[in-house]
């Protein structure tokens, strides 16, 4: 029963990382992007101009196809596809597929074949790793997680996860960006076929954090030393945008303890239609479920 138990465990908590990943690789971050443009011509004249007419544009366009692949030192190396909409916080559906780490094995060990099949809501999010999982969760295929619950798990690191996953959208990188107060035109560069305009800037992780989280000082400042711990610093954001002002590919890196964080994403077909449907109710299992009958770990990663 333990060894069972412990499967659940090990599964459900793989599965949490994994889908938080969109969160660790959005960079959650704030600029005033009320301000309208002038024209493209005004827009083109410096970073700054020409990024606020980008923040507004992808903003505007409320749902895209994303594909891409994220690295977190010996943690985990993972690919992503699917569509995704922002209309009202993070929605839609995604395929994502360890290809190594710790995690990925994790996943193995307990029945998996390392695919997970995600569906995000505004409040909460469904992983279905298969039959692997299915089997040590009463069959049921799908695992339900709530944004709270996870966030009164990770404390302070889970309040700022809450936010940054609700957020989790293309224009979160150019934000980031005009939130860095270090951004540069690199040039224009083709990407898949399409000509881009690159921008690039070095953001202060922490401090980009307490810009924009609602977290009060208490929970920042825990934050600040899980974040230190971590050995998370600085992180360098590059965007490539097409000539309709629409992003299309995010690269971001970084150095953790466990060593080094890189993601690279690719943005089309904006407007595309998002998945909707959550899975049934009667094959789905809640996360917090789960922790009842495996005991509550000590926090969520």
């Amino acid at each position: 029963m333990r060894t069972s138990t412990a499967r659940r465990m090990g599964t459900a908590l793989a599965a949490a990382a994994a889908l938080t990943s969109m969160a660790a690789c959005s960079g959650s971050g704030s600029a005033d992007g009320s301000g309208k443009g002038k024209g493209d011509a005004v827009a083109k004249a410096s970073p700054v101009a020409a990024l606020k007419q980008v923040q507004q544009k992808t903003g505007g366009a409320q749902s895209a196809k994303v594909e891409g692949t994220t690295e977190m030192g010996s943690t985990m190396s993972m690919e992503q596809s699917g569509a995704i909409g922002w209309a009202d916080g993070l929605s839609g559906a995604l395929t994502i597929t360890y290809t190594g780490g710790t995690m990925g094995e994790a996943l193995k060990k307990a029945g998996g074949d390392g695919s997970v099949e995600a569906r995000y809501f505004k409040d909460e999010y469904y992983a279905n790793m298969g039959a692997g999982m299915a089997a040590n969760t009463g069959g049921k295929n799908w695992i339900r997680y709530s944004y709270k619950d996870l966030a009164e798990l990770g404390g302070a690191s889970g309040d700022v996860m809450k936010d940054q996953i609700q957020n989790s959208t293309p224009e979160q990188g150019v934000k980031a960006l005009l939130a860095s107060g270090d951004v540069r035109k690199v040039g224009q560069e083709d990407v898949r076929g399409v000509s881009a305009t690159h921008y690039s800037g070095t953001i202060d992780v922490a401090e980009l954090t307490a810009k924009n989280s609602e977290l009060d000082a208490k929970q920042l400042a825990a934050f600040k030393e899980q974040l230190a711990l971590a050995g998370v610093t600085t992180q360098t954001v590059d965007i490539w945008v097409d000539e309709n002002d629409l992003l299309v590919k995010k690269t971001e890196r970084g150095e953790m303890k466990t060593g080094t964080f890189n993601s690279t994403l690719f943005y089309s077909d904006y407007g595309t239609e998002v998945p909707s449907d959550r899975p049934e109710a009667s094959d789905t299992v809640d996360f917090k479920e789960l922790l009842k009958q495996g005991g509550t770990p000590g926090g969520a990663s």
